[in-house]
């Protein structure tokens, strides 16, 4: 059905409403009949040709809500880590965290281990 225009879903509905067996719309589009049949039971239950639901892919566990606090908690500290934000969001993985964390374009780094003036250039 993916590969269907809506022209052609508009057409094999419209040969469907006129009374056309789902064999012989078919045939007549040059389609399969599991197709005609996918086609017909979504404007059935739907009331249009495309489907209602999504296309893919796996649903976010944050809403707007958490990642406006997920935000607000990162620039409080901008050292802490997605295994410290985790636990005050009360999510049980780190990954989620994570994968929003990059989203807002807020990426780990690592602290400078040692200052960048010496005692002699500070001095001068």
């Amino acid at each position: 059905m993916g590969d269907l225009s809506d022209f052609q879903k508009g057409e094999i509905i419209g040969a469907l409403l006129v009374g056309a067996s789902v064999t012989k719309t078919a045939t007549l589009f040059g389609v399969s009949i599991a197709a005609v049949s996918i086609v017909m039971t979504a404007y059935t239950y739907h009331g249009k040709t495309s489907s209602a639901t999504r296309t893919g892919g796996r649903k976010p566990k944050l809403i707007e809500r958490d990642r406006r606090t997920l935000k607000r908690i990162v620039s409080k500290n901008d050292r802490t880590t997605a295994a410290k934000v985790t636990p005050e969001l009360n999510i049980h993985l780190a990954d989620p965290v994570r994968r929003e964390l990059h989203k807002s374009n807020i990426h780990g780094r690592n602290a400078i281990a040692k200052p960048l003036i010496t005692e002699n250039n500070a001095k001068r």
